[in-house]
């Protein structure tokens, strides 16, 4: 597939922006990226990073442009939970079917590599430029130091707003007649924390698991890094009894996390000077549409729909948004306008299928993988699946470990979960779990 040549600006250096550079150079567009930070290959990174689980869709859209293989080299594969519940020894639980894992990663250490391999590619970044406006018609960027300062003017052929949950491209779209948006903070709050490696630089925990310690309203994670190192992530309400408002002092910190988290209390100084160090971060989800103008401007990833990261899919959404227009792209050619009406149509129901999922998912990861009766039901589950692969797929699987559509997955997994409430509902079902008569009830239903 050949195109005529445009000159395209994309605004944002993150893992979307870079990803989309990749992708359109390809096709032999002029592609200029701007960003307001420094280039993050020169400063070290801030203490705000959820570390990346790539997953199916991510590993796709990587796999299209020859990069998946390069991107595997920084990566770790988890195959399993490892939950950490108070009382009882850590146990685990399988994502999946053998050889399936999502894939730990930094998320600085990605978005250098991308970018390297963007430059690579040919394409031009512009740090510490800061695009302060848009001519949303005539596809101009203005750039400069200050708001109220003087600005540089760019014409361009076609702008993409890649800048993240809180975008100049969107912000500007924004002011136009019947442009819909939405955003919903939760009451939780993150902040990033690290387990060091090990004298000889092995790992703590099992570095090839996932590792989770629920408490109900708040829960800590652990993702392995190549270096023997976990980033990990407490997230929790920042009011309240139990919140990031009520730790004060170092004392308060200390007693805290031996409290909750027992098992890490070897790592409790270094959890302690991070937690006073590093910056607490609020969690946003974001809708709006339309997510395009004319045949000149579009949002991809967080600009035009940011999530909250408890399925690990904001990254994988963002690259499938990307692999989603490059199809669309090759069957209308030239056609701009058709391109980017059909990427919105296509992808904004799957946008909002993948935030409710999102949010369902803390309430699981927090609260529901330490009850009994959940787990009870992820067994049965499990089980069926195990023995009708093709009657029942679980909705994690279907986000995770599939390409099939997030709209698709939040629908069959409500039908999956009306199932499951009549299931549990059988009288002694925990002595009975794996028994004829569950299994019987369970393909009744499936048929009605």
């Amino acid at each position: 597939m050949t195109q005529e040549k445009k000159n395209i600006a994309i605004i944002g250096s993150g893992l979307v922006g870079s990803l989309l550079a990749i992708y359109l150079k390809k096709y032999g567009h002029q592609i200029t990226v701007f960003d307001r930070r420094p280039d993050i290959r020169n400063i070290e990174f801030s203490g705000r990073s959820i570390n990346l689980a790539m997953s199916n869709r991510g590993w796709n859209a990587l796999r299209e442009v020859g990069i998946e293989e390069e991107i595997k080299k920084i990566a770790i594969p988890l195959d399993k939970r490892a939950m950490h519940v108070i009382g009882k020894p850590e146990y685990h639980q399988k994502y999946g079917k053998d050889g399936e894992a999502i894939w730990s990663i930094s998320r600085g250490v990605l978005n250098k590599l991308m970018i390297d391999l963007a430059e690579k590619n040919g394409v031009e970044f512009r740090f510490e430029e800061k695009v302060w406006d848009i001519d949303l018609p005539g596809a101009k960027v203005f750039t400069g130091d200050s708001e109220r300062g003087e600005w540089t003017e760019y014409p361009f052929d076609l702008v993409f707003g890649c800048d993240g949950a809180f975008s100049r491209v969107r912000h500007k779209m924004q002011r136009r007649s019947r442009f819909d948006y939405s955003q919903d903070f939760i009451d939780v709050g993150y902040k990033e924390l690290t387990i060091p490696a090990n004298e000889d630089g092995s790992h703590k925990l099992d570095k090839h698991s996932f590792h989770i310690w629920p408490r109900g309203k708040f829960m800590f994670i652990a993702m392995p890094n190549l270096d023997g190192s976990f980033t990990c992530t407490l997230f929790m309400p920042f009011e309240g009894d139990i919140s990031f408002e009520s730790i004060d002092t170092k004392k308060d910190a200390v007693h805290f996390f031996n409290t909750y988290f027992p098992n890490v209390k070897d790592e409790i100084e270094n959890l302690t000077e991070d937690f006073f160090k590093n910056p607490t971060s609020a969690l946003v989800t974001m809708k709006c549409y339309p997510w395009t103008y004319w045949d000149k401007v579009a949002l991809v990833g967080d600009s035009a729909h940011a999530v909250v990261p408890f399925y690990g899919q904001g990254m994988n959404a963002g690259f499938e948004d990307i692999f989603v227009l490059d199809e669309i792209i090759k069957k209308y050619g030239d056609d701009w306008g058709r391109i980017f009406s059909t990427y919105q149509e296509v992808r904004k129901p799957n946008a909002d299928a993948i935030a409710e999922l999102s949010y369902r998912n803390f309430i699981e990861m927090s609260s529901k993988t330490a009850d009994a009766n959940f787990l009870l039901q992820k067994k049965i589950e499990k089980h069926f699946s195990a023995k009708y692969p093709e009657k029942w797929v679980p909705a994690y699987s279907r986000v995770t470990f599939s390409n099939r559509p997030y709209a698709e997955a939040l629908a069959e997994g409500d039908a999956q979960e009306e199932i499951m409430k009549e299931v549990m509902k059988i009288p002694n079902i925990a002595e009975k779990w794996d028994s004829e008569e569950v299994e019987k009830m369970m393909l009744k239903l499936i048929g009605n």
